[in-house]
């Protein structure tokens, strides 16, 4: 029986992992690549908006130079990824334009979408150009990201712009079939996942190819439960699997297809718990806990027993009991200075309204 989406796909994320997009000598892999873009094309050529996320810049910029061994250092990766995403970006450029389709880069960081005001400037920029018949493509901007800005993999970077625009399907496109059922030991994949588990988190496991992928199943996880918490289905599949993407599409069981969250996270919430980067923590004593964990409450100042970081007013931070394990997540209304200057906490004050918190089982 065919799989059924919960509505129309109209708007898909497709994103690409380094292995698919380089040969073993850090070479573009022009004639997957080929296959992959005439899909995407296909589909947009089919009245539906595609969105692409690639990862591999770094990689190319190895391969540009003939090097083997992925620097360690920030300032030698940046240069590299300066000279791969020119390699990328003019091959992507090349294989769509010979499907007459016109594409355009587009470099993000954590900060485009920490900051509310960059959040919709990028939404808007997105838009813009699917209203225009353009594919975005779209990378990390590497070049310029710090370990403070940077997203970790392109997985999460897949899911955060699919809930940025309200992606139809996201589609995670990588070189294993799907998600393996490590238990088994036929090495079967789960054909359809309705709740990302803990017991389903321990299955997860690393990438073992350092020197290309930095990602691995633990971080594609991780990046379906940002999309489907935004009602956005997601599926994983081999990207070298014939007619991969078509397939999907009309249904077929290819890959893993992870259900949608029933119950959508409000934009806000959504971008409290995932987009935006905390700039601190608060710690809250037992009585606090308790009474955020019943639901519906504000985090009052009586119950701040300590914090950490270094935040202003309207910053996201987390919020941990004494065992510093993380009980949530919400918009502060009161900065680092204004909180060390607090000595009488008898009042009620809100340190964090309810409406702008969210509790971590999100």
């Amino acid at each position: 029986m065919a799989r059924t989406f919960p509505r129309e796909i109209k708007r898909i994320v497709v994103k690409i992992g380094s292995s698919l997009i380089t040969t073993d000598t850090m070479k573009p892999q022009r004639p997957r690549l080929k296959a992959l873009v005439g899909q995407m094309s296909q589909i947009f050529q089919g009245h539906k908006q595609v969105v692409l996320v690639s990862s591999g810049a770094i990689v190319l910029g190895m391969g540009e130079l003939s090097e083997k061994i992925r620097p360690a250092d920030l300032v030698s990766l940046q240069a590299r990824a300066a000279i791969g995403q020119a390699i990328l970006m003019r091959t992507y450029s090349d294989l769509f334009r010979q499907n007459k389709i016109r594409s355009a880069q587009v470099l993000l960081t954590w900060d485009d979408f920490d900051d509310r005001l960059r959040y919709n400037n990028a939404r808007n920029t997105l838009l813009a150009l699917l209203k225009l018949g353009v594919v975005p493509v779209i990378n990390e901007n590497d070049t310029i990201s710090t370990e403070e800005i940077k997203f970790g993999d392109n997985d999460r970077l897949s899911a955060l712009v699919a809930s940025l625009i309200h992606a139809d399907l996201l589609v995670i496109l990588s070189d294993v079939e799907g998600f393996y059922d490590l238990k088994s030991s036929q090495k079967k994949i789960f054909e359809e996942v309705r709740d990302i588990s803990e017991e389903l988190q321990d299955l997860a496991r690393g990438t073992g190819k350092k020197q290309v992928a930095q990602g691995g199943m633990a971080a594609k996880l991780q990046a379906i439960q940002i999309a489907t918490q935004a009602r956005i289905p997601c599926v994983i599949a081999h990207g070298e699997t014939p007619d991969v993407l078509s397939r999907i599409l009309k249904g077929e069981r290819i890959g893993t297809f992870f259900v949608e969250q029933e119950q959508r996270l409000l934009s806000r919430k959504h971008w409290i718990s995932f987009s935006a980067k905390p700039k601190g923590r608060l710690i809250v004593d037992d009585g606090a806990k308790e009474a955020l964990l019943k639901g519906g409450r504000s985090l009052l100042l009586p119950g701040v027993v300590a914090w950490e970081g270094h935040f202003k007013g309207n910053d996201v931070v987390v919020v941990a009991d004494k065992n510093h394990q993380e009980i949530g997540r919400g918009i502060v209304n009161y900065s680092l200075a204004d909180l060390q200057k607090v000595e009488d906490k008898k009042g009620k004050q809100e340190v964090i309204h309810c409406d702008n918190l969210v509790l971590c089982k999100r």
